[in-house]
């Protein structure tokens, strides 16, 4: 055992070097962790960033394509009635041709019957429509 006693003064400053390394390594592989935590939560971070903003960049142009559909819609909504207001209007119109024609057709028989001179020639616009006899 004495040589374990003599060995003493080599021995303690041998085991406290061991110690202080020992720590010095634990408290690198604490940095080290720590670091590589940090780098995978900035790295996290950043991707939810990312996702973010293509989220947000998707939304925006959802928004701006409803926002298109709706104008879309109101511009086809306005365009339908107005061309249902023309197609009564064409409809009126044909309808006061249709009565004007047959009362010119029944104004010239008049004319036919109490004078015995024939009918004037009407006009060019109306000739083709006054040609058909009822």
């Amino acid at each position: 055992m004495e040589w374990l006693t003599s060995l003493a003064p080599v021995l303690t400053p041998l085991f406290g070097m061991t110690g202080v390394l020992g720590g010095a390594w634990l408290v690198y592989r604490k940095d080290t962790r720590k670091a590589e935590s940090d780098a995978r939560t900035a790295e996290g971070q950043t991707y939810v960033t990312a996702v973010q903003t293509v989220t947000e960049g998707f939304t925006r142009l959802l928004e701006q394509q409803r926002a298109t559909n709706t104008q879309t819609l109101e511009r086809v909504t306005t365009l339908e009635s107005r061309v249902e207001r023309l197609e009564e209007e064409q409809r009126q119109s044909r309808r006061w041709k249709a009565a004007a024609v047959e009362y010119i057709h029944r104004l010239r028989a008049m004319l036919t019957r109490l004078h015995d001179e024939p009918v004037p020639a009407p006009p060019p616009e109306l000739a083709d429509d006054l040609t058909e006899t009822h």
